[in-house]
């Protein structure tokens, strides 16, 4: 099956992470050309240039939350053409629980300019450089956002976190859609919403088995994702050939979550259940 990904350029930021990297892998399989972005670990990214040439893979280095460096970026990848696809994949996770009663406003601030604003300023520098690009470049535009089921269900102790997800699949996403139009006529914007999934982020949070019970107890298929679990469907989603008619939508990939588990049996009084 032709994905119509061959010598497509797509960047991928967070790619030195574990779902940015499998997805920039998959691409680079289907014979596109990556821009793989690291913030401060370029290490992972060796390998795909080993792997698969320095003419195909540029790994470059930014800081998303900073306009000249997002810039910076972009010219960067422009040895390997303009940027047709743009995976925004990056972003953090605050470990810590807290409320939004007790949370700063430091936290706050650097989880949204980290998670929404960096991914504002991606799409709108992928844009800017698509408007001048020709018809046969825009003809597979395509923006693709990394959200996660906090962003739909949201997360508490992570209010900062799941406010920026919701914006991305939602606010960001509805209404770019219908203004990539407008520079790219077939041009597409959808996101992909995780769950949990096996990468090294997560791999301390996912040692204590309580909390993966309560990950998993509204969860159909009872597993962890895994990072290809989410990168091969984000390559579908970017196929024109596949996905072209598919566009303003939130793919979830959660195995069938249906939401969180909130209270314990202790807190409901049900000790002996």
């Amino acid at each position: 099956m032709d994905f119509e990904l061959q010598d497509v350029h797509v960047v991928v930021t967070g790619a030195s992470g574990g779902i940015g990297s499998e997805t920039a892998r998959l691409f680079l399989k289907q014979g596109a050309k990556v821009t793989a972005h690291y913030n401060t670990n370029a290490s992972s990214l060796n390998t795909l240039i080993t792997e698969f040439g320095a003419d195909r893979v540029v790994a470059a280095q930014a800081n998303l939350a900073v306009e000249d460096d997002v810039v910076r970026l972009f010219r960067a990848s422009e040895i390997l053409g303009p940027v047709q696809i743009a995976i925004i994949n990056h972003g953090i996770w605050p470990t810590a629980d807290e409320s939004v009663a007790t949370m700063s406003l430091d936290r706050w601030r650097t989880t949204l300019d980290t998670n929404l604003t960096s991914s504002f300023l991606v799409a709108r520098e992928f844009l800017r450089q698509l408007e001048p690009a020709s018809d046969a470049v825009k003809a597979k535009a395509s923006i693709l956002f990394i959200g996660s089921t906090a962003g739909k269900y949201g997360e508490a102790g992570h209010a900062d976190y799941a406010a920026s997800k919701s914006a991305l699949m939602y606010g960001l996403t509805l209404s770019l859609k219908n203004e990539i139009v407008k520079i790219a006529p077939r041009g597409r914007v959808n996101a992909v919403a995780p769950g949990w999934v096996n990468t090294p982020m997560a791999t301390e949070t996912l040692k204590d088995r309580a909390f993966v019970y309560r990950v998993l107890a509204t969860t159909p298929l009872k597993k962890v994702a895994e990072p290809w679990d989410i990168a091969a469907q984000i390559v579908v989603l970017s196929s024109p050939s596949l996905s072209g008619h598919i566009t303003g939508q939130v793919l979830m990939v959660e195995g069938g979550m249906e939401g969180r588990l909130l209270n314990r049996n202790t807190e409901l009084g049900l000790e002996a259940y």
